[in-house]
C-alpha cells in the first residue's frame, strides 16, 4: 500500500512493477480458499441439530447443522446416505463427522459428512417418539386394523436369526404345546441392513401363494432377543413397521423382553413380552386339545344315548295307544274284496253294452246311405255358389254413390268461384280478411287468385298501393 494518506483512483487498472499482489480471478481465489479450508479442517466433528433435511432424486442429502448462534451446511454423497444406521429427520440432534469444503458456485463453505450419529440417548429417544407420532397418525397403530390370530395354524412363519437362541426356544416351546409345521427366514436382527431384511422377510411371507412349493404362513412371528436400545433399533425403523402393518397375514411381534418396547409391537397384531411367550400364543396346548376333544366325545356320546332312551320312551307310550293293525285295516282290506268281486261283473257289462251300441250305429254307416248324404250337401253347395251379376250390380250402385259425392264435394270447394274471376284476401302471415277495418289494420294483404297469389299495401286513404316489383297488379276494391 502507499504511504500517502490518500491514493487518488484510477480508470484503469495498471500492474505496477515490482507489485507483490497481482490481481487474482475468482476462480483462482476460490480455489485457493477451497484447498486452504480442506487442509485445515479435513477432519472434523460437529455437534448440532438437523434442519431443512432433504434428499434429492440423485440420492444425495443435503441439510443444516445449526444450534442456537450458528448454521453450517451439510451434504451427504448417495453411498454414504445409504449406510447410515438411522434416517435423519429434522429435529434431530447429531454428531456429524466429515471434513469442510467450500462450494465455488455459492461462495459458501459446507462440512461433506462421512458418519452421523445420534448426540446421546435422549437424541435417540426423540428420534423414535417422532417417528411413532407420525407413524401413528397415519393409522398404522390403530386397533380396528389389528387381526385375530388363527386358532390351530397349520404353518407358522418365523423370521429371526437362525443361529440365536430365539429360534431354538420358539421351535422347542412349540414342540412341548402343539407339533406344527414352522418356515425360518433367516434374517440379521441387528446392524447394517437388518430392517430392509426383516421388512423383505414380512413381505416375501405375504407373497406366498397358497399353492405353492413352500406353504404359506397363517401366522407370522417377528422375534429377537433381548439387548440396548441401538441392539434394537432395527425394529423401529420405517421399513420393518409399515411391512409388518401391511401383511395381510396375523403377526405376532417378539422383540425383547418384557420391557422392551419398539414400533414392530405397535404394528403388529400382537405383543408377545418374549419370543418363547410368542410360541405360546401362537398355537394351544396339544393335550389340553385332546382332552377337550375327548370331553366333548363323552358329552355326545351320552347326549345321544340320552337322546335315543328318550325316543324309545316316547315311540312305546305311542304304540301303546295306537289300535291294533287288524282294527285298523280291517274295514279297507273287506272294501278291497267287495270291489275285486264286482270288478270282473262290471267289465262284461260294460263290454255287452258297448256291442249293442255298436250294432246300432253299423245300420247307419251303410255306403248308400252315405252316398245320399254327400248328394245333398253337393245340391247345397250348388245353391249357394256366387253369381257375377249380383256382384256386378253392387258395384255399378257404388260407383254412383261416389260420383255423387265427388259433385257435392266439387261444389263445396272455396278455390272453385276464383276461376271465375273471384279472389279472396288473406294477411301476410296468414289468416282470411273479411271486412275493410282488418284490412285497413293489418296494411299488408296478401290476393289469391286462381293462378297465384298477389302482395297488396293498404294506404291511409283506404287506397290500396302496390309493390314496385309488381306496378300492374289490379287495386283493391
Amino acid at each position: 500500500m502507499s504511504d500517502l494518506p490518500f491514493e487518488p483512483q484510477r480508470l484503469l487498472a495498471e500492474e505496477a512493477p515490482g507489485d507483490n499482489s497481482p490481481a487474482m480471478s475468482v476462480s483462482e481465489l476460490s480455489g485457493a480458499l477451497k484447498r486452504s479450508v480442506e487442509e485445515r479442517f479435513g477432519h472434523v466433528r460437529v455437534r448440532g441439530e438437523i434442519s431443512g433435511f432433504k434428499r434429492v432424486a440423485s440420492g444425495h442429502c443435503y441439510l443444516a447443522l445449526k444450534d442456537d448462534k450458528a448454521v453450517i451446511d451439510g451434504v451427504i454423497w448417495k453411498g454414504t446416505a445409504g449406510g447410515l444406521a438411522f434416517r435423519p429427520e429434522d429435529g434431530i440432534e447429531v454428531v456429524a463427522t466429515g471434513r469442510l469444503t467450500t462450494y465455488p458456485g455459492r461462495s459458501k463453505y459446507q462440512i461433506v459428512i462421512e458418519r452421523m450419529e445420534l448426540a446421546g440417548q435422549g437424541a435417540l429417544m426423540q428420534l423414535l417418539d417422532q417417528r411413532r407420532r407420525a407413524l401413528a397418525a397415519e393409522g398404522l397403530f390403530d386397533r380396528d386394523r389389528k387381526q385375530p390370530l388363527p386358532f390351530l395354524p397349520g404353518v407358522i412363519g418365523v423370521v429371526t436369526s437362525p443361529t440365536g437362541a430365539v429360534i431354538r426356544d420358539i421351535l422347542h416351546r412349540l414342540e412341548d404345546r402343539c407339533p406344527t409345521r414352522v418356515v425360518v427366514w433367516p434374517v440379521l436382527v441387528q446392524g447394517e441392513g437388518a430392517a430392509d431384511q426383516v421388512a423383505a422377510a414380512v413381505r416375501g411371507f405375504d407373497a406366498m401363494a397358497p399353492d405353492g412349493p413352500v406353504p404359506r404362513p397363517d401366522l407370522v412371528i417377528v422375534a429377537r432377543g433381548g439387548g440396548s436400545i441401538e441392539d434394537l433399533w432395527a425394529f423401529n425403523e420405517e421399513a420393518v413397521v409399515r411391512a409388518v402393518a401391511g401383511c395381510s397375514i396375523p403377526v405376532i411381534s417378539a422383540v425383547g423382553h418384557e420391557t422392551d418396547t419398539t414400533l414392530c409391537d405397535f404394528a403388529a397384531d400382537v405383543r408377545a413380552p418374549t419370543p418363547t411367550a410368542a410360541a405360546e400364543m401362537a398355537v394351544p396346548v396339544r393335550g389340553d386339545l385332546l382332552s377337550g376333544l375327548r370331553e366333548l366325545g363323552v358329552r355326545a356320546a351320552r347326549c345321544a344315548n340320552r337322546y335315543r332312551e328318550r325316543a324309545g320312551e316316547r315311540l312305546e307310550a305311542t304304540a301303546r295307544r295306537l289300535p291294533a293293525p287288524d282294527r285298523l285295516l280291517g274295514p279297507q282290506q273287506q272294501r278291497m274284496d267287495d270291489l275285486g268281486e264286482r270288478l270282473p261283473r262290471g267289465l262284461s257289462r260294460r263290454l255287452a253294452v258297448a256291442r249293442g251300441d255298436l250294432a246300432h250305429a253299423a245300420g247307419a254307416l251303410r255306403p248308400p246311405l252315405l252316398k245320399a248324404r254327400l248328394a245333398r250337401a253337393g245340391e247345397r253347395l250348388a245353391a249357394v255358389r256366387f253369381r257375377p251379376a249380383l256382384i256386378e250390380a253392387r258395384l255399378a250402385d257404388a260407383e254412383a254413390q261416389v260420383q255423387r259425392l265427388w259433385r257435392l264435394a266439387e261444389g263445396l270447394n272455396p278455390e272453385r268461384p276464383l276461376a271465375k274471376g273471384y279472389a279472396w284476401v288473406g294477411r301476410r302471415g296468414g289468416g282470411v280478411v273479411t271486412t275493410a277495418a282488418q284490412a285497413k289494420a293489418a296494411g299488408a294483404l296478401t290476393l289469391h287468385f286462381a293462378d297465384g297469389t298477389v302482395d297488396a299495401r293498404v294506404e291511409r286513404g283506404g287506397r290500396p298501393s302496390y309493390s314496385p316489383e309488381e306496378p300492374e297488379q289490379p287495386s283493391l276494391l
